[in-house]
């Protein structure tokens, strides 16, 4: 339940940010007339979409094993995970094609206006207080060893560096000019192909873990050289992992003598699943097979 508190906290915070930052992108970026900051205010809305997702997914996976969940509920913590990257790639989306309508408007003799000094400090205070709660945020996911707050915290990550973009374009479309004022949606489009990768890549990540993708080789091979450096000879092979939420699920076969008794037998399996929970987390599913020589 502690983790629990602590994941709300994070996640509040990160949802009173996005709620005054929103609301001001999107009053900066009509009345200062950015494009790219009306894309950096829907992304801002975004995040804060997917704020409420993470308060509700983790809640439903720390829920206990129950007669329909036997492994727990973890995977709704990665499914958040997969959601917010859904959100994130509509999102750069939008903005893409946002941005890409207005380039085509100014090359075809359209006049675009200049954004206004309005706009420019929302960027600026977008930059410092979205950076800030990235890092509070990934300190904390850490901690607590929670993918969806990790996520969430590169979704902050997202908006702080795609308001550096929005500034870079709004700034040059204030002070180099009226001609320059394209300046504005090219940087809305730079914005949105950067949010792009970072979606894909929370993507490919959530859905490895939904469709059993294996850990990581590092880990597997830790996990084999932990067992290995038991007392006896265990020889531990026919390794098969994967991820349940921010668990692993481990299960391997180990080889001994066969004419020891049940009894060691067991205590040996017992000994394996035991390191490997003391090592990965108590809430660690082990499954070890003993396989006489």
């Amino acid at each position: 339940m502690e983790r629990n508190r602590e994941i709300y906290k994070v996640t509040l915070v990160g949802g009173v940010v996005n709620v005054l930052l929103l609301l001001f992108k999107f009053i900066a970026g009509i009345l200062g007339h950015s494009a790219a900051m009306v894309a950096d205010a829907v992304h801002s809305l975004s995040d804060f979409l997917t704020d409420i997702v993470v308060l509700i997914f983790v809640r439903i996976s720390s829920k206990p094993k129950d007669k329909t969940h036997e492994y727990g509920h973890g995977k709704y913590e990665t499914l958040a995970m997969t959601l917010i990257g859904m959100a994130l790639l509509v999102v750069a989306i939008g903005i893409i094609y946002n941005g890409l309508t207005k380039i085509v408007s100014c090359v075809n003799g359209d006049t675009l206006k200049a954004p206004g000094m309005l706009a420019l400090w929302a960027a600026l205070l977008s930059i410092v207080l979205k950076e800030g709660v990235y890092r509070y945020s990934m300190v904390k996911a850490r901690e607590l060893n929670s993918q969806a707050v990790e996520a969430n915290a590169w979704h902050h990550r997202s908006d702080a560096l795609s308001s550096v973009g929005t500034a870079v374009g709004i700034g040059g479309a204030i002070f180099l000019g009226q001609r320059w004022a394209v300046f504005d949606p090219i940087a809305s489009v730079i914005v949105g192909i950067f949010i792009v990768k970072v979606s894909v890549d929370m993507l490919r990540k959530g859905i490895g873990d939904l469709m059993e993708h294996s850990l990581p080789d590092s880990v597997e091979e830790e996990i084999l050289a932990l067992v290995a450096s038991l007392p006896g000879d265990v020889n531990p092979h026919d390794l098969r992992t994967r991820r349940l939420g921010n668990h692993y699920a481990i299960e391997l076969h180990i080889l001994m003598d066969g004419d020891i008794s049940l009894r060691d037998a067991h205590d040996k399996a017992s000994e394996v699943e035991d390191l490997l929970r003391d090592h990965y987390g108590e809430d660690t599913h082990v499954a070890v097979h003993v396989e006489p020589k």
